[in-house]
């Protein structure tokens, strides 16, 4: 069987489909697939209708919280959040609406090495059924 997992990609505030490996923190901009004029909270409540659960919002890049907050509001306890979530903000998006937080730059310092306290104190936090 397979299992359809829903996606909202949020980039510069829009629901986006962006070709993997293109979004760089230098250069041209992102390849994209798709651009959406719908809002985040129509595919939230689309999600939502139809009853797919397991579905994540991302947050690539600055400039997507106020889209963010409009998808998890659309569905509150339904949608995980990744893109930007770290130890100071993770219970804040918990709050917000999220289900979950998708937490994985923030586990690693700029030589890629894993930071095992820092996962241990996002646990001590919000606990491991949050993450």
């Amino acid at each position: 069987m397979t299992k359809f997992r829903p996606c909202i990609d949020l980039h510069q505030g829009k629901v986006k489909q962006i070709v993997g490996g293109s979004l760089r923190d230098e250069g041209a901009g992102p390849t994209e697939n798709f651009v959406s004029d719908r809002p985040s909270s129509w595919f939230a409540e689309t999600f939502r209708n139809d009853a797919l659960t397991g579905g994540h919002v991302i947050k690539l890049g600055p400039g997507n919280d106020e889209a963010a907050r409009e998808a998890l509001a659309a569905w509150p306890g339904g949608l995980q959040i990744g893109g930007g979530i770290h130890e100071g903000n993770a219970a804040e998006w918990l709050g917000t609406g999220a289900s979950h937080v998708i937490v994985t730059s923030a586990l690693f310092d700029a030589e890629g090495r894993f930071l095992e306290d820092v996962l241990r104190s996002l646990v001590g936090k919000i606990g491991r059924d949050k993450l």
